[in-house]
């Protein structure tokens, strides 16, 4: 079976953004489509040096948001004329990356062992029905 929904995991490493491409390459040849996904842990209000809240976690959420989004962009305009969409999660990692690929529907996720410098491939078994 050919991979037609790739999700790829980035953290901002080069390892990642070489799984990035090598995603793009695998659905150039599926005519498939590839996610791009960061996640970030959930943020907590800052705090100033006098106890003053200086950012509240929504607006720390929202700050770290929007620089994963323009991260993502990036990757994604390196990685055209593929299709690509990206989306920035908030939790623990792992368990994010399993939710996303469930809602995106995956059937492939590209992702760098960087325990032993080579990429991951973990493919999404389709359910009946």
């Amino acid at each position: 079976m050919m991979a037609k929904r790739i999700l790829v995991p980035l953290d901002g490493s080069e390892s990642a953004e070489v799984a990035a491409a090598l995603a793009a390459d695998l659905a150039r040849g599926s005519g498939g489509d590839v996610r791009l996904l960061q996640v970030h842990p959930v943020p907590e209000q800052r705090v100033g040096s006098f106890g003053r809240v200086v950012a509240y976690a929504d607006q720390e959420m929202e700050r770290v948001a929007a620089e994963g989004r323009d991260y993502l962009e990036s990757v994604e305009a390196r990685l055209a004329p593929v299709v690509t969409e990206s989306i920035v999660r908030f939790g623990e990692p792992a368990q994010e990356i399993l939710v996303e690929a469930e809602a995106f529907d995956a059937d492939l996720i590209v992702r760098p062992d960087n325990r032993s410098a080579r990429l991951a491939f973990t493919h999404q078994g389709r359910r009946a029905g």
